[in-house]
């Protein structure tokens, strides 16, 4: 095949070339920055394509420095989950650092800013203090308070002030079919009245018009443009280029604003508690290819602890009867709810239980030791879990949990070998560790093998505790009758039992007491009963373990 033949690649810059190319795109930006008053947003990763047009943008704004014209605010922001992989957060980190010397040296209104999310929704505060489980595709909690609530919560704040934002990105077309997709609907959306001016409508916030200065370009382009101009933050481009190439199938993990954006993880630079794929292939390769990043392996271990994501099915169908043994047979309201497949009938576990929380708070110390101890200087004062995080943990576990063990502060001293930093509580007569175990200990006599008995004496103990210096005690009759109900089981087996029969029962009634029912949807009914009437012989979770359930934010 000659050169005639070759198939041709495409190229924003095959046209024009790359310096005709980048003159009219930064000819555009500037353009639109001074067609009005509205702020810009930057949404800024540190991966190449939030690079790539934080460049254009910053060199858009230097030129109208020149001419006199450069006065409306440009916020860079960039949202850190704390959860992210270390060697690239701190890579962003130390980018703000230069980005803020620059534009005070340069006398550019760019203004840097490093979100994160609020203590109640990050990620082991729910994973270890409210017992979320690990995120999976059909309760993807993660992304809505990690990644969205920070940005969405600065953007909406400007809007607020200002009436409008423009948020400029970084996504590309090309990126995926998917993206490429959403893309185009909202260009050609009808409430999109700035098409003329190359913006797209928001399909997540009010008022906010998305700019997406690179959206025909190709991964190639990207680069060509980042290694053919100089980063003008000091901050240079071949060293990026350099950390992706360490994590070999590289790509960033961009600015989440709405669940379109794909999800961090496996090749893309993102969070290393990840369970969104069977395996982070960014990290792991940033391992391999580096002795000196050793010290992520603890990081890498924490993943795997909490994973239920596997190629194999059997190995997969091992991490889920693992991860049902950690979780209540109770929703985090108390509830019992039935889940009927082909494979069988169950209860959906809820929450992590108390000794896995416990397990795993003292595994992430472990691993934040770990690091301390392997990495490199700037990793020396890493804090996995820093002390806010641990007092909400522990708040949690006091008073919406009723666990008043506060075994916190005990795992914290003996892993970190140093006194709690956190408050101290005043000691309770009845309501501390050791007369709780000796509770428990005489509770296992009585046949209480799951601890479900010792549970609920522990729960009504607390409940009335909360109450007796009030003056009106109205909730304590209602938070009683709760908590006795939600402890009405003495063990799993008996749930479960209780949960199918009722169900069972449900099914039956509608079964005989609905004469409008096609043939069609009584086969189904009966079907779901004889699942059922299968699975109450079954001892424990269903043999057939339910791979994929439906469940909602309370667990």
């Amino acid at each position: 095949m000659n050169s005639e033949q070759a198939v041709q690649v495409y190229s924003a810059f095959t046209e024009q070339g790359l310096k005709q190319t980048i003159e009219r795109a930064i000819m555009h930006v500037k353009e639109l920055y001074l067609k009005d008053q509205v702020p810009w947003v930057i949404g800024y990763s540190g991966g190449k394509d939030s690079t790539a047009v934080l460049q254009l943008v910053w060199h858009a704004l230097k030129q109208l420095k020149a001419e006199g014209k450069c006065y409306k605010d440009v916020h860079v922001i960039s949202t850190d989950t704390l959860v992210e992989n270390p060697f690239v957060s701190m890579w962003v980190e130390k980018s703000l650092e230069r980005m803020k010397e620059a534009t005070e040296q340069q006398g550019l209104p760019i203004h840097p800013h490093r979100l994160t999310p609020a203590v109640k929704d990050r990620f082991w505060v729910n994973l270890i203090g409210k017992g979320y489980p690990a995120p999976r595709y059909k309760f993807r909690w993660c992304t809505d308070r990690l990644k969205i609530a920070p940005s969405n919560t600065f953007i909406n704040s400007l809007v607020d002030k200002r009436g409008e934002a423009i948020l400029v990105l970084g996504t590309r077309k090309a990126e995926s079919h998917a993206r490429a997709t959403s893309m185009e609907h909202y260009e050609s959306i009808e409430t999109n009245t700035r098409s003329a001016d190359g913006l797209t409508a928001n399909g997540s916030l009010d008022r906010v018009w998305v700019y997406t200065p690179i959206a025909d370009w190709t991964n190639d382009d990207v680069w060509v443009y980042l290694n053919s101009v100089a980063n003008p933050w000091n901050f240079p481009n071949q060293d990026l280029m350099g950390m992706y190439q360490g994590a070999t199938e590289g790509g960033e993990c961009p600015l989440v604003v709405d669940k379109s954006t794909q999800s961090c993880g496996d090749s893309r630079f993102g969070c290393y508690v990840c369970t969104m794929v069977s395996e982070d292939k960014s990290m792991a390769a940033m391992i391999a290819n580096d002795d000196e990043k050793d010290w992520m392996y603890p990081l890498l271990a924490l993943r795997n602890e909490i994973d239920v994501n596997d190629a194999s099915r059997d190995k997969k169908l091992d991490k889920l009867r693992r991860d049902k043994s950690r979780r209540d047979f109770r929703r985090m309201n108390g509830k019992l709810t039935v889940h009927i497949s082909k494979h069988g009938a169950d209860i959906v576990p809820g929450p992590y239980i108390q000794s896995f929380r416990e397990e795993l708070l003292e595994k992430v110390l472990r691993a934040q030791v770990a690091v301390q101890e392997m990495g490199p200087p700037e990793v020396k004062t890493l804090e996995l879990l820093p002390l806010e995080e641990l007092e909400e943990i522990r708040r949690i576990w006091l008073e919406e949990k009723l666990e008043v063990e506060d075994n916190l502060p005990a795992i914290y001293e003996k892993v970190i070998a140093k006194a709690y930093p956190g408050e101290r509580r005043a000691h309770h007569p009845i309501l501390n560790k050791s007369v709780m175990d000796k509770l428990k200990s005489f509770c296992a006599t009585q046949d209480d093998a799951d601890g479900l008995m010792y549970q609920q004496v522990r729960a009504v103990m607390s409940i009335a505790n909360k109450h007796k210096n009030q003056l009106r005690r109205a909730n304590l009759a209602t938070e009683l009758d709760e908590s006795l109900e939600k402890g009405a089981f003495t063990s799993m087996e008996e749930a479960k039992v209780f949960a199918l029969e009722r169900k069972r029962h449900e099914l039956q009634i509608q079964y005989d007491n609905s004469p409008n029912l096609i043939e069609s949807e009584k086969e189904s009914i009966a079907q779901q009963i004889a699942i059922i009437t299968r699975s109450i012989k079954e001892q424990g979770y269903s043999s057939l373990l339910i791979e994929t359930v439906e469940v909602s934010d309370d667990i």
